[in-house]
C-alpha cells in the first residue's frame, strides 16, 4: 500500500528543476574522481546531521578524528562522530530496499550510544517539546509491520527514487522505529536511496541545509503529521535537494584562491604534470598566475619540480 501523499506541481517543478541539475553536475564532476570533494562532503554531512541532534563538536574535530588524530570533547559526541564516520565511509555498501541492511546502519551509528542499538524499539514513546506532546507515535507493536510495508513501498517501481526517499524520510519518522536515532537514520536512508539511483549524492551534503532550516524541517514534518500524508515535507525536501545541487554547481564557479586552487589540484589529476595540465583544470587562469600557484605548491610542500623552462614538470608530493 503505498503511503499518503499528493504530486503537486510544486513537485514536479522541483523535480523538473533537479534532474536538469542532475545532469549538469554528471558532466562536472563524474569524470573527475575528486577526493577533496568526497571528504568535504563527508565532513559537512557528520557535522550537519549530529549538530540537528545536539552534538557539540566542530568541523575542524571531525576532521581530526576522521584523520585518527585525538580531540578533546564530550565522550558522547566524540562516539557519535566515530559512529557515524564508519556509517558514511560504508554508506554505499548498504542497500534501500533491504532491512536487514537498515537495522546494520542503525547497529553502527547508535553503538555504545543505547542499549539494543541495531533493533526496533520495544516501548511506546512520545515526542515532547517543551511541556507538550508534540507527536504521539504508534504503538511499538505496530512497529515491525509498518516497517516491513514501507520498505515493500521502496521496492515498487511506480514512483520514481526522489520521491520514494522523500516519503521514506517522512514516514520513517512518523512510525519513529528506534528509542534513539530516528532522525539521523531518516536523513541517512534518504541519502542512501538517493545514492543508489544517482552516484553525484556523494558529492551533495544536502544535511547541511537541512541544519540551516531546522526549524522549517521540524515545522514541516508537524504539519504532515496533522494532515495526514507527506506531500508538504516531499516539497521541503525536493527544493533542499534543489538548493544543494546549486550550491554544488557553483562550487567550481566561485572565486578560488591560490590555495584552493592547489588543494583541488592535489585531490586529483595525475602524480606528474606540466604547467599546462594545471591550466586545463583552472581555464580562467593566466600563465603568471598559473607559474605563481606552482612556485607556492612547491613552497608549502606538495609539489617538486624538475626540469627547466619548456621542459619543466612537476611531481605531486605523498
Amino acid at each position: 500500500m503505498r503511503p499518503p501523499y499528493e504530486i503537486t506541481p510544486d513537485i514536479l517543478k522541483f523535480i523538473a528543476s533537479i534532474s536538469e541539475k542532475i545532469g549538469e553536475v554528471n558532466a562536472k564532476y563524474l569524470n573527475k574522481q575528486n577526493p577533496q570533494l568526497r571528504k568535504q562532503n563527508k565532513i559537512k554531512t557528520i557535522h550537519s546531521s549530529l549538530q540537528i541532534e545536539g552534538n557539540t563538536l566542530s568541523q575542524e574535530q571531525i576532521t581530526a578524528l576522521i584523520e585518527n588524530k585525538r580531540v578533546i570533547g564530550p565522550q558522547k559526541d566524540i562516539l557519535e562522530v566515530k559512529n557515524a564516520i564508519e556509517v558514511y565511509e560504508n554508506v554505499s555498501d548498504f542497500k534501500s530496499v533491504s532491512e536487514k541492511s537498515f537495522l546494520s546502519a542503525h547497529k553502527i551509528l547508535l553503538s555504545g550510544l543505547v542499549q539494543n542499538a541495531g533493533s526496533y524499539r520495544r516501548k511506546g514513546v512520545g515526542i515532547v517539546k517543551g511541556s507538550v506532546i508534540e507527536h504521539i507515535v504508534p504503538p511499538h507493536e505496530n512497529v515491525p509491520f509498518l516497517m516491513r510495508d514501507l520498505f515493500a513501498y521502496l521496492k515498487s517501481k511506480d514512483e520514481i527514487a526522489l520521491i520514494k526517499s522523500c516519503v521514506f524520510h517522512y514516514e520513517m519518522e512518523f512510525i519513529h522505529p528506534f528509542i534513539d536515532g530516528n532522525g539521523r537514520m531518516g536523513r541517512l536512508w534518504q541519502s542512501v536511496i538517493l545514492l543508489e539511483k544517482y552516484p553525484v549524492f556523494e558529492f551533495l551534503p544536502f544535511e547541511t541545509l537541512i541544519s540551516k532550516n531546522q526549524s522549517k524541517y521540524y515545522k514541516v514534518l508537524s504539519l504532515c503529521d496533522k494532515q495526514g500524508k507527506s506531500t508538504l515535507f516531499i516539497e521541503f525536501m525536493l527544493q533542499i535537494i534543489d538548493q544543494s545541487l546549486e550550491e554544488l554547481l557553483n562550487y567550481k564557479g566561485r572565486i578560488l584562491k591560490d590555495i584552493d586552487r592547489i588543494e583541488y589540484f592535489m585531490a586529483g589529476g595525475e602524480n606528474e604534470f606540466s604547467r599546462k595540465d594545471y591550466m586545463s583544470l583552472f581555464k580562467e587562469i593566466s600563465t603568471a598566475t598559473a607559474s605563481r600557484d606552482l612556485k607556492k605548491g612547491i613552497e608549502l610542500g606538495f609539489f617538486e619540480k624538475e626540469g627547466d623552462k619548456t621542459k619543466t614538470m612537476y611531481r605531486k608530493r605523498n
